[in-house]
């Protein structure tokens, strides 16, 4: 594996873009012609092929299926005003799945695949890039275990995949958020860092129940207290109080790395802003609300990028937020966007180039 060509390429006879309605674009709902897949077998990587989408045909006995080897990555790529298409940051997103890959026991995917295979597809699906502001093509890399075998072990053989979705934004209007006391996402030495498939499915009754009470998220707590604030269910959180925005540390490995975090992080401190990053629990934030210092809440996330939090639900406690007022959020949310489309200069080289 060590140039382009050893990735196949079969391409479809028949587009489907003539019948895509491009003024309804739903998040994760819409699939491009082709995918990429290789299979993990005998101790290395092999099949690695891009080919027309299309259904997988997977024995009962799939260990995925019983065991939960899965993880996977988010990755967005933009289209500017002269067509060209980028990538943002997706080397750290490749990063951060082998990280995953190492807590769940399963390969690594090399960069060759991973990378290299995903400019070669959206390069031929470069069409279904969106150009409409708040538009994108979101990118999903994903690996399961595929051994066909009833047995609680690590599977010796896998796929990886990539597929990708044209799709609008992810919420459109301002979040209300829950803070969750009752169940637990992550603890330290667990899996919270990793970005595995069984993370998602753990958050799903929380999800359920804070939206039946009329919030779109929850916002997780420590394990031991449930007192200091993690991350949202899809997004890492940011708290202004005061002239500080402080973040959740990463330190304990219980919350996701986010690469749009790091991103966030270091435009804030290039707008003159202290950026902490140490526990603060949601007691701190209450007393700060109470006393008129808490002026922004945001989100931040690959699929989200920027999301404000215009509530915020403990208990019989509402942090509410008149989101007309603030600076910050809107701020860095058009920085970004202007660097994803090149409006502003990439000064850090986050931009990945698809057509070279």
């Amino acid at each position: 594996m060590t140039d382009a060509e050893t990735i196949q390429i079969i391409r479809v006879e028949k587009s489907g873009l003539e019948k895509q309605d491009w003024n309804n674009l739903p998040f994760g709902k819409v699939f491009t012609d082709h995918m990429l897949e290789a299979d993990f077998i005998n101790g290395q990587w092999c099949n690695i092929c891009i080919r027309p989408y299309h259904s997988l045909q997977l024995s009962p006995a799939t260990a995925v299926f019983h065991y939960g080897q899965a993880i996977f990555e988010g990755i967005k790529a933009y289209k500017n005003e002269q067509g060209r298409v980028a990538v943002f940051r997706p080397e750290e997103n490749w990063k951060r799945f082998n990280l995953s890959a190492a807590r769940m026991d399963m390969p690594e995917v090399p960069a060759f695949i991973f990378m290299e295979g995903m400019r070669q597809l959206i390069e031929l699906d470069a069409a279904w890039v969106p150009s409409s502001v708040d538009h994108s093509m979101y990118i999903r890399p994903f690996m399961i275990a595929t051994d066909e075998v009833i047995g609680v072990k690590p599977s010796e053989t896998y796929k990886f995949m990539i597929i990708l979705s044209p799709s609008g934004p992810y919420y459109v209007k301002p979040m209300r958020i829950y803070v969750e006391e009752k169940y637990t996402r992550a603890a330290p030495g667990g899996v919270g860092f990793a970005k595995n498939a069984g993370n998602y499915a753990g958050s799903m009754l929380a999800t359920s129940q804070a939206r039946k009470a009329g919030y779109d998220q929850v916002l997780w707590t420590d394990a031991f207290e449930h007192k200091y604030l993690q991350e949202v269910g899809v997004m890492n959180v940011f708290f202004m109080v005061g002239d500080k925005i402080i973040t959740p540390s990463l330190e304990e490995g219980t919350i996701l790395p986010g690469v749009t975090r790091n991103s966030a992080i270091d435009i804030l401190r290039d707008m003159g802003y202290q950026v902490e990053e140490r526990p603060i629990s949601i007691d701190e934030l209450i007393a700060a609300h109470r006393s008129g210092l808490v002026k922004e809440i945001f989100g931040t996330g690959t699929a989200a990028t920027i999301a404000f939090i215009q509530e915020l639900g403990y208990r019989d406690y509402s942090i509410q937020l008149d989101i007309n007022e603030w600076k910050v959020a809107p701020a860095l949310r058009q920085h970004m966007s202007d660097i994803k489309s090149g409006a502003v200069p990439d000064k850090r080289g986050w931009l990945f180039p698809v057509n070279y």
